[in-house]
C-alpha cells in the first residue's frame, strides 16, 4: 500500500465510501431546484443554456478552453435601478454600474459555492472585469454573455447593442455560469423583440455611434464612453510618454481631466455616456411613463442628456467629429487616440469593419489588393463603395491600388510607429496605383 493511501484523510475518505455517505454527484439537475437555488442567492432572472446549442456555436471553443466539462451555462440578469442611469452626472450612474457588477459577482460565486456544497462543478468567471488581459488587444473576456442571455430567453439585443430583458428593460447587468452538468429542460430565445425601435437611443447618443438603420459605428463608441478603459488608456499614457515637460502635459490634458483618470484608477473605470442605456423606453416595468406621457418623457429623460454641456473625445476627421459638430455644438471636442492598435495582419484585417468610417468613405469607390509578407504572409481583398466595407481574404476583382508590405513594417505603420516614406524608400511597402487612394484609405480609418 503506498503512503498517500495511508494519509488519514484518504483512509476516511475509504471509510465514508464504503458506509454510502459520499454519493456521486447528479449529472443531470433539476432545471426548477437550480433555477430557485440562482434565485435565492440573489439573481432577479435566470435561463440555461446547453453547451451544444447551435446559438452558442462562436462561444462554445473558448468556453471549453476556461472550463473543458462545460455542459450547461446558467445566464443570470441583475436589475439596476433607472434614475441612477439617467442622470446626467455620471458619477452617479457610474456607482450603479460599480455596485451592481460588485453584486453581480458576488449573486455568481453565492451559487457556484451553493452548487459545490453538492459536489457539483461549475465555474464562475467575471461580469466584466477582470480579463484576460494577456491577450488584448484581442478577446479578453471568457464568456460573450449577450448572445448566452439571448439564448436563454432573458432578453433581445436592441439597435443600441445592449439586450432589454421583456420585464426589466435594458436596466440590467449580465453574468454567466459554466456548469458541469446537464438539466432537465433548457431556455429557450424570446420570441419577440422587447426594442420598440423609438430611436431614441439614436437621438441621446452623443457621437452618433448608434445609426438609425440598425449600424453601428464601434470607434465612436469606443473612443468616447469607453475612454478611461484599455485603449484610451494606452493612449493617455502615450500621451503623457510624449510631454516635453510638464507645461507640455498640461496644454494637451486639463486638469480635470487628470482628476478624472485618477478617480477611474481608483474606483474603477467610469463611463462617459451609456446615454443609450438611459433613455430606452421598453420592458414591462419601464415602459409607462414613455406610454402615457411622450413629449414629457422627452423633456425628463432625453433632453437633459442631449443639453449637457460636456467634453465629447473623438479620433480627429472622424463620423463621430462631424456629427458633435452637427447636433451639439455647445458640448466641447476633444480630439484622441482610441489605442486600437492591431497587433498582427489578421487582427488588423478584423478591425477594419470596427473602424470603418461611412461618412470619411463618401465618394470614394475603390478596391485594394494587400499582399502582405515576411513574419506573417496573407492576402487580402478590401473594396470600398457606396459607403459600406467589404474584406476578403485573397485578391478578388481589379485593384484600384496595390500594396505589398512586410508585415511588421505595416503594423509599425499602423502604430505610428514610423512614418509612410522610409519604408518606401527601403521597399518594406510597396504600391502600384494612384497613392492618393491611401491617403483615402486612412480617412475611413482613423485611429
Amino acid at each position: 500500500m503506498s503512503q498517500l493511501e495511508t494519509h488519514p484523510t484518504v483512509v476516511r475518505f475509504r471509510e465514508l465510501q464504503q458506509r454510502d455517505v459520499a454519493v456521486q454527484p447528479p449529472s443531470v439537475l433539476d432545471a426548477e431546484w437550480l433555477r430557485q437555488l440562482c434565485l435565492e442567492a440573489g439573481a432577479d432572472d435566470v435561463g440555461f443554456v446547453a453547451i451544444s446549442r447551435h446559438g452558442v456555436d462562436d462561444q462554445r471553443d473558448e468556453i471549453l478552453s476556461a472550463f473543458p466539462v462545460t455542459q450547461t451555462l446558467i445566464s443570470i440578469v441583475s436589475r439596476m435601478h433607472r434614475e441612477p442611469i439617467r442622470s446626467p452626472a455620471r458619477s452617479v450612474a457610474n456607482l450603479e454600474f460599480h455596485q451592481v457588477g460588485d453584486e453581480m459577482n458576488e449573486i455568481a460565486r453565492r451559487i457556484v459555492a451553493a452548487l459545490d456544497g453538492q459536489g457539483i462543478r461549475s465555474l464562475n468567471p467575471s461580469m466584466a472585469f477582470p480579463m484576460e488581459m494577456t491577450r488584448y488587444p484581442g478577446k479578453t473576456w471568457i464568456v460573450s454573455h449577450k448572445p448566452i442571455a439571448q439564448a436563454a430567453g432573458l432578453g433581445v439585443m436592441g439597435i443600441h447593442r445592449n439586450v432589454i430583458h421583456p420585464k426589466f428593460g435594458n436596466f440590467i447587468l449580465l453574468n454567466t455560469i459554466l456548469l458541469a452538468a446537464e438539466v432537465t429542460s433548457a431556455d429557450q430565445p424570446l420570441a419577440y423583440n422587447p426594442c420598440l425601435e423609438c430611436k431614441l437611443c439614436v437621438a441621446a447618443c452623443p457621437v452618433g455611434a448608434i445609426e438609425p438603420d440598425g449600424g453601428f459605428n464601434f470607434s465612436a463608441c469606443y473612443t468616447h464612453n469607453y475612454r478611461e478603459f484599455m485603449g484610451g488608456f494606452s493612449d493617455w499614457v502615450e500621451t503623457i510618454v510624449e510631454s516635453k515637460d510638464v507645461q507640455s502635459y498640461r496644454e494637451r490634458v486639463g486638469i480635470e481631466e487628470t482628476a478624472s483618470w485618477w478617480q477611474s484608477l481608483t474606483s474603477g473605470a467610469n463611463y462617459k455616456a451609456a446615454y443609450c442605456l438611459a433613455v430606452c423606453p421598453a420592458g414591462e416595468d419601464v415602459i409607462a411613463p414613455f406610454l402615457n406621457n411622450r413629449k414629457q418623457f422627452l423633456q425628463d429623460v432625453v433632453k437633459p442628456l442631449q443639453m449637457k454641456e460636456e467634453v465629447i473625445y473623438v479620433t480627429p476627421n472622424s463620423d463621430a467629429e462631424l456629427h458633435v459638430q452637427k447636433r451639439f455644438p455647445h458640448k466641447t471636442i476633444k480630439r484622441v487616440g482610441n489605442g486600437i492598435r492591431p497587433d498582427t495582419i489578421q487582427s488588423f484585417l478584423d478591425n477594419l469593419h470596427l473602424a470603418f468610417q461611412k461618412n470619411q468613405a463618401e465618394g470614394l469607390n475603390a478596391t485594394y489588393h494587400f499582399t502582405f509578407t515576411g513574419s506573417e504572409e496573407v492576402t487580402a481583398t478590401v473594396s470600398i463603395a457606396d459607403r459600406s466595407l467589404r474584406v476578403k481574404l485573397g485578391h478578388t476583382g481589379a485593384p484600384d491600388l496595390q500594396v505589398t508590405a512586410d508585415s511588421k513594417t505595416w503594423l509599425r505603420f499602423l502604430g505610428k510607429e514610423t512614418g509612410i516614406v522610409w519604408p518606401l524608400l527601403r521597399r518594406k511597402i510597396r504600391m502600384q496605383g494612384d497613392p492618393r487612394l491611401l491617403s483615402a484609405f486612412g480617412r475611413c480609418f482613423p485611429m
